[in-house]
Parts: C-alpha cells; sequence; structure tokens
C-alpha cells in the first residue's frame, strides 16, 4: 500500500495501484475519529474523486487506533443551522459514498467503538468486518436527540427489532461485535485491530481483482433492492429531528451529565 495523499482535515487515503484497492482512514484518534466540518467535506471530497480514478476499484473504510472506528460529529463542532424551521443542515449527509454516487464497492472495518454518525458511513458500505472488541451503539435519546438517518440506515441491515432495541437504549446498552454478527450488521469478526483491516483488503483486493464494470453492476442491483423505502424514510428524517431534538442547551447538559449515569451492558 502506497501512501498517494497525506492526512488532511483528519483524514488519512493510500492507494494500492497494484491491487486497486484504496483505504481511507478517519484519523483523529485522540477523538475517537469523530468527525469535524472540514473532515466531513474532505471525505465527501475524496468519494467523488475515487468516481474518477480507474485505478481505485475497491476501498476499505476504517479509523485510526484500536479505541473507535468513529464516533460521529465531534461534540466541539458548531453546526450553524438555517432560520427556517423547515429545513436542517447535517454535515453528515454527505459522508457516505452513494451520497456522493460512488458505487466502487466500499468495506468498512470497524475497530473500537462505533456509534452515531459512524452509521452514515457503516449504512453506505457494501458489508462490514469487526474486531472482537468492536462495539454498536447509538447515543441520541440519552441526549435529547432523535434518531431518524441513523435509524433509518441501520433499518436497512439490521432486523427491526434489533435497530429499535439499539436506537432507543441509547448508551445503556452497546451490541457486541458477535452480536452484531449473529444478526448480520457484520459479515465477519476477527480477532484483533490489525486484523480486522487487513482482512479487509483481503477482501478489497479480490473484489477489486474482478471486471469493475460488473462489480459496480452488482452494487446497483443490490441497492436498488431497497433504495426506494430507504429514500422514502430519509424524506421523513428532518422533520421528526426538528420536532423531537431536545434544545442545543438542554443536549448539552444532557452530555455533560453523561459521567454521572452509570455503565453500560454489552450484549
Amino acid at each position: 500500500m502506497t501512501a498517494a495523499k497525506p492526512a488532511e482535515a483528519g483524514l488519512r487515503v493510500e492507494r494500492d495501484a497494484a491491487t486497486g484497492v484504496a483505504v481511507v482512514t478517519l484519523d483523529r484518534p485522540e477523538r475517537h475519529n469523530a468527525v469535524t466540518l472540514a473532515m466531513a467535506a474532505e471525505l465527501a471530497a475524496t468519494w467523488r474523486e475515487f468516481r474518477y480514478d480507474d485505478s481505485v476499484r475497491a476501498v476499505v473504510v476504517t479509523g485510526a487506533g484500536e479505541r473507535a472506528f468513529c464516533t460521529g460529529i465531534d461534540r466541539d463542532t458548531d453546526v450553524p443551522q438555517p432560520s427556517s424551521p423547515y429545513t436542517i443542515d447535517d454535515p453528515l449527509l454527505t459522508l457516505g459514498p452513494k451520497a456522493n454516487d460512488l458505487w466502487k464497492p466500499v468495506i468498512a472495518a470497524v475497530n473500537g467503538m462505533a456509534c452515531g454518525g459512524a452509521f452514515y458511513l457503516i449504512g453506505e458500505a457494501e458489508f462490514v468486518i469487526a474486531a472482537e472488541h468492536a462495539t454498536f451503539f447509538d447515543p441520541h435519546t440519552t441526549y435529547g436527540m432523535v434518531s431518524a438517518y441513523e435509524a433509518i440506515s441501520m433499518a436497512q441491515r439490521m432486523p427491526f427489532g434489533e435497530v429499535a432495541r439499539m436506537s432507543l437504549m441509547g448508551t445503556a446498552e452497546r451490541v457486541s461485535a458477535r452480536r452484531a454478527y449473529e444478526i448480520g450488521l457484520v459479515s465477519e469478526v476477527v480477532a484483533s485491530g490489525e486484523g480486522v483491516l487487513a482482512a479487509a483488503v483481503r477482501a478489497a483486493s479480490t473484489i477489486a481483482s474482478f471486471p469493475t464494470e460488473a462489480v459496480q453492476g452488482t452494487v446497483r442491483a443490490v441497492w436498488s433492492a431497497k433504495e426506494v423505502a430507504r429514500g422514502q424514510a430519509m424524506g421523513h428524517a428532518a422533520h421528526l429531528i426538528a420536532l423531537g431534538n431536545a434544545s442545543p442547551a438542554e443536549q448539552a447538559e444532557l452530555f455533560a451529565s453523561r459521567g454521572r449515569g452509570g455503565g453500560y451492558r454489552t450484549r
């Protein structure tokens, strides 16, 4: 793997011309790979760039370090909102490859925590490979926020009861990698953090070795099976968020008190 693009805005991109695989790494391990506005824009630009790069035939997306794949938007990020009550500006909506019209296969290699906004990425990957210590959870309800886009994305990949439970339980419960495998969210569980990236790259290399037109056509075919339902559900998300979210001040208070609420349970 050769580094063709240095880390910019917390993102590192490496390309391997021999295999046709690119590895995209969220590179802010000190912040659990939480996403800033600059990082979101850089990632969206990267997906669009891959559309025109014929040397890239498959992609792996992962997070730096062992503690987290991604924990969503950085809590210190100020996201300006329009004054209209009929619209919400969510910078994570263009975080994933499909939102940027990239139909080359993407595999998510999940290390550690994957929560909240991480589901924008996981939800638009073809499949997920996870380390044994990986956990999945959705903190929105705990902090007075509606889980809409995230829950809708996960509802395309998990049984209804499982996504409802994860979305509603907030930070009180985490889904283990083994449980995620049992319910179909994860396709493979590997023994270590180093192993999860290697396993994802191996799978991506295999896919990249096949004729890319057939691969991309298959990606589109698989996604067409659920695009209509997903699109209709996403159309309701902004209104549900506007109606159900606590005020920013209330959210901040709930987040500040997170250490006083006890532990969590992993299943």
